[in-house]
């Protein structure tokens, strides 16, 4: 029995894993669906390019990119046109500030679902604009690379400002992908609109590029404290995030290391 018992447990958790990586690929396909509109040929579209970059990147297989970019533009039935990307504010826990950014093809049952799972964990949605002036969205581009120092970063970015005319906003070391070896990965910052930029140009400093998006940065921390706030909060972001037409969500909570370990655990 305790062998059927460690079977149904590794069962149960594939399924959930399962589930999650369908809802992410799910996700990723509208995206590509959606950036699709504007011509099924990455070179020519460059946010085609990046959905495309993001896909790749969660494993999504090379035939659904391709059948998510044929539908959203128009080579097959079922297409992007009924989706829209709508963005959602409101507030969760100790007065932490949340931003959601959804692909729906339903604003009703998004904005409803969004309200349950706000009020289930102690938060609210609220109105537009009511949290968004605390966050702005930014360029985001990874770096990997192999015995990246600060110093060397720093030349490729005087560089990349005065060649390539990228506002670099700030960067940080040891905070991209996977490696948990400082100095051998970095992120570094732009203006929204200087995506494609950073991302070429950086690659014109001779640096690996593992990656490149647009994210909204809290320029306002919340602090929370109490370990029950906190947990309610972390479980608030969890169900956002679970929701099939949430495409992100940021928030600017901000907590004590050990005692998010410690919820965490």
């Amino acid at each position: 029995m305790a062998g059927h018992s460690k079977w149904a447990q590794i069962k149960r958790t594939k399924a959930v894993v399962d589930a999650k990586r369908g809802a992410v690929f799910t996700r990723l396909g509208r995206e590509i669906m959606v950036a699709a509109r504007g011509g099924a040929d990455p070179a020519g579209n460059f946010q085609l390019r990046t959905a495309i970059e993001k896909a790749r990147a969660a494993g999504v297989p090379n035939a659904n990119i391709e059948r998510a970019i044929a539908k959203g533009s128009g080579q097959l039935s079922g297409g992007a046109d009924a989706f829209e990307t709508v963005r959602y504010e409101g507030y969760g826990p100790g007065g932490v500030a949340v931003l959601v950014e959804a692909l729906t093809d339903n604003r009703n049952r998004t904005a409803a679902d969004l309200r349950l799972a706000f009020g289930k964990h102690g938060g609210n949605l609220g109105e537009t604009g009511c949290v968004g002036y605390l966050f702005e969205e930014r360029s985001v581009a990874r770096l990997e690379q192999p015995g990246l120092d600060e110093e060397t970063l720093l030349e490729a970015l005087l560089s990349l400002e005065s060649d390539a005319g990228v506002a670099v906003l700030g960067y940080e070391l040891g905070t991209a992908g996977d490696s948990e070896r400082p100095g051998e990965s970095a992120e570094v910052f732009a203006p929204f609109a200087q995506l494609e930029a950073l991302q070429d140009g950086l690659r014109r400093q001779g640096l690996t590029v593992s990656g490149w998006e647009h994210r909204w940065i809290p320029q306002v921390s919340c602090s929370v404290t109490d370990p029950d706030q906190l947990r309610a909060c972390l479980r608030m972001l969890d169900a956002l995030e679970d929701l099939d037409d949430v495409r992100s969500v940021t928030s600017n909570l901000e907590a004590d290391a050990a005692l998010m370990e410690q919820l965490l655990a």
